[in-house]
């Protein structure tokens, strides 16, 4: 069925530095389900960049661009009024909403065939993966709009919330520190020999964009740390996916204590894109800036354990292909929405989209299938979370995402030609085999060098 255009002329909530939660009260506002902004999205055509930004100004837009931000590091809510902001790096442009319609330049708009601009299509909203699953998983995204509704409303809530319970003294029950009573590895580092590895991921960045980090997190002082927010909140993680995805893609080798051994490239240094707020949510736009500057700061590794509706996107699938141009690799979750397809962005063929495995080494039950690249431990995955608790265990392919990314940095750290499109030909290369369909593990289990 063909999607409605959106229309937010009466509620002003497109904007290019429109924040999240308000995006999210508009589109409760529009009572809809297509899980769109209101803005837009512009990708151009490979190499026209520069051609594409002008075409945008030459239509009366005030055009921002990434590069008026240190390192590139756009934060949308700063833009001020401009009616579109560029990402150089991906060659893609988001829109106000308004702006774009009003000329003619919304979704089903005709795109002349000498146009540097390859197709326009509309933001959506994006979830931390294990979130977005759990709706989908409700059988209610495609078929009740009061149920969506809700869904949205709930995100509305969950920031004062999850901030009250990270700063006060309750927390879930999958979060609450686990004792452990021997030194060793976690069973996911261990199926992916890595304790065996002489590498260290030494010299390679490795970027994660999700909820943030903790940055006070004892386990990870004295290491190099830079982090950007795109979403208007601090860097400082407040919801706790963030800090897990990092412990296990650049965790310590020796944590204190009896800790076992839960991190990968333990002297890689650390990249910290917030593209996902403290309530998990966030849009399109800010996912790639966040991509954007990664591949601005050249991070051989970059992992994203997030997804939202449709595609393979076209933004998405060009920021993947400038990540691959640049000696950089995406590395993204395939979604927790089994036996259903592979989300967005995993699905664009030029990311790396990673399946969940047991312990046993068998597809996860939740686990995406379809279009599988690899595939790494994702149940019971013990890792870092935000002070004070430190640990706990967590499931989805949020957390075997980066099992994936942080053996991508000790494969990098193997050679300088070991980059983009031959360090994912050498991780499916090396891979573990196993006995199951592509379709729900790919090239096998993820191995460290």
């Amino acid at each position: 069925m063909a999607k409605k255009e959106n229309n937010n002329s009466s509620n002003g909530a497109n904007h290019v530095s429109s924040p999240v939660e308000e995006l999210l009260l508009a589109a409760l506002e529009r009572n809809d389900n297509t899980f769109e902004t209101g803005r837009y999205l512009a990708t151009f055509k490979e190499g026209v960049g520069e051609d594409g930004t002008q075409s945008l100004a030459t239509q009366g837009m005030r055009v921002a661009d990434a590069r008026d931000f240190s390192d590139q590091a756009a934060i949308l809510e700063n833009i001020g009024d401009a009616d579109a902001v560029v990402f150089p790096e991906i060659g893609v442009a988001l829109l106000s909403g308004n702006a774009a319609q009003e000329r003619n330049m919304s979704t089903f708009a005709e795109i002349a065939s000498d146009s540097p601009i390859l197709s326009i299509d509309p933001e959506y909203f994006v979830f931390a993966d294990n979130t977005y699953a759990e709706f989908l998983q409700s059988g209610t995204a495609q078929t009740d709009q009061s149920a969506s509704s809700e869904f949205l409303r709930g995100f509305l809530q969950a920031t004062e919330t999850i901030t009250k319970e990270m700063r006060g003294n309750g927390h879930s029950q999958s979060e609450i520190e686990e004792e452990v009573q021997v030194l060793g590895a976690t069973w996911g580092v261990r199926a992916c020999r890595v304790p065996a590895s002489i590498r260290s991921g030494m010299g390679i960045k490795v970027a994660v964009l999700d909820t943030g980090f903790d940055l006070g997190h004892p386990d990870f002082l004295g290491r190099p740390v830079v982090g950007a927010t795109f979403v208007g909140q601090p860097v400082q993680d407040l919801h706790s996916h963030g800090t897990h995805c990092i412990g296990t893609a650049c965790g310590p080798r020796t944590p204190a204590g009896t800790t076992p051994r839960y991190g990968i490239g333990f002297r890689s240094s650390i990249f910290v894109g917030k593209v996902l707020s403290n309530s998990g949510s966030s849009v399109g736009g800010s996912v790639l800036a966040g991509m954007n500057w990664a591949i601005a700061n050249r991070c051989q590794v970059i992992s994203m354990s997030l997804g939202g509706p449709g595609g393979p996107h076209p933004a998405y699938t060009a920021a993947g292909q400038a990540a691959l141009t640049n000696g950089c690799l995406i590395i993204a979750a395939a979604g927790n929405n089994g036996p259903g397809p592979t989300g967005a962005p995993a699905n664009s063929p030029t990311i790396m989209s990673v399946a969940s495995l047991d312990s046993n080494l068998q597809p996860s039950s939740f686990s995406a299938r379809g279009k599988i690249d690899i595939a790494a431990p994702g149940r019971d995955i013990f890792s870092s979370v935000p002070r004070p608790v430190r640990y706990g265990n967590k499931n989805g392919t949020s957390m075997a995402t980066p099992h994936v990314a942080g053996c991508a940095a000790l494969w990098a750290e193997t050679s300088p030609n070991m980059r983009g499109r031959a360090l994912w030909q050498r991780l499916q290369a090396t891979a573990r085999r196993l006995p199951f369909p592509a379709s729900q593990v790919g090239a096998g289990l993820v191995q460290a060098p």
